[in-house]
């Protein structure tokens, strides 16, 4: 039989404008919708503009990617939610994305499937519009055109746009909040997957998706840009789980031919050139010597 639970809507607030506020609303009307609040300040869900059937959680500063997500999703469990959509405030799903998404995941559980998340394929115009899913290969990662309509086995997804299987969630356990925001859905799949749990794309479905800050053209090809500070746990993060022994190598492998070319991308064409440096090689050093969480 067909899950009738509704879903749980988890999405996370970062000093949000008067368009997070109106989107979150939507999610009231298809599920029981959360959002955590990493903003300093703390306001009131009234103050904000929220709709009152909202789950409203008010951190008072920003904990993370991961821990925000963590309080979401476990909101949602206490609300007896099979599983949770998980959104960026700057996310602008459908309403085919939001109510086919949980049917994908319901379907593929029903048949027997060890599912720990589905997600749509997401559309950056800034970067080329529709980018492919991800398996994890030596040396380059291997790319999927999302076309038809049967869901496709990835390594990871990111995590605005993903519809998260809760009793997998149990299993494989929480978001890593050490992470604090890079790779912390990236982390998860790869545990998931490390506990038998496929990972699934829908390539039937799309979200609008903005990767990281202004492109810049490096050759004339667009590349995400981030601030200093997001090089930062970029790197870190990045040598933390090359030495975790439960990451593949295919995707370690991958990482350590990307890091001379991105540190070289970073020094010639992002500026402040020295401060991206900066960041990104502490980034590197506190990976090495196991310092994690907020800098």
């Amino acid at each position: 039989m067909a899950n009738t639970i509704r879903p749980g809507i988890v999405v996370v607030f970062y000093r949000p404008d008067a368009d997070c506020v109106r989107r979150a609303n939507r999610y009231a009307q298809y599920g029981h919708a959360i959002v955590v609040d990493n903003t300093e300040s703390v306001s009131a869900a009234a103050e904000l503009g929220l709709d009152p059937r909202i789950t409203y959680i008010a951190n008072g500063h920003n904990l993370g990617i991961g821990a925000a997500i963590n309080q979401g999703v476990q909101r949602a469990i206490d609300k007896g939610c099979a599983n949770a959509l998980i959104f960026d405030q700057d996310s602008d799903p459908t309403g085919e994305l939001l109510e086919g998404l949980p049917k994908l995941l319901d379907a593929a559980v029903a048949c027997g499937q060890s599912v720990a998340v589905v997600g749509p394929a997401y559309d950056d115009v800034r970067l080329g519009g529709i980018a492919p899913f991800v398996r994890f290969g030596y040396v380059k990662l291997l790319r999927i055109m999302p076309v038809g309509e049967e869901l496709i086995d990835v390594d990871f997804l990111i995590s605005s746009g993903s519809c998260l299987n809760l009793a997998a969630w149990q299993a494989v356990g929480p978001m890593e909040e050490d992470l604090f925001i890079d790779f912390v859905d990236l982390e998860w799949c790869i545990r998931a997957r490390s506990k038998g749990y496929a990972v699934l794309g829908a390539p039937q479905l799309r979200l609008a998706h903005e990767l990281g800050g202004e492109p810049v053209k490096v050759f004339g090809r667009p590349y995400p840009s981030h601030s200093p500070l997001r090089h930062y746990y970029l790197f870190r993060n990045a040598v933390a789980l090359i030495q975790r022994r439960y990451v593949p190598w295919s995707w370690k492998s991958t990482e350590l031919v990307k890091f001379p070319f991105r540190l070289a991308i970073y020094g010639l064409f992002l500026r402040p050139r020295l401060g991206h440096l900066r960041m990104a090689v502490l980034g590197i050093w506190h990976g090495l010597t196991g310092r994690m969480g907020a800098l």
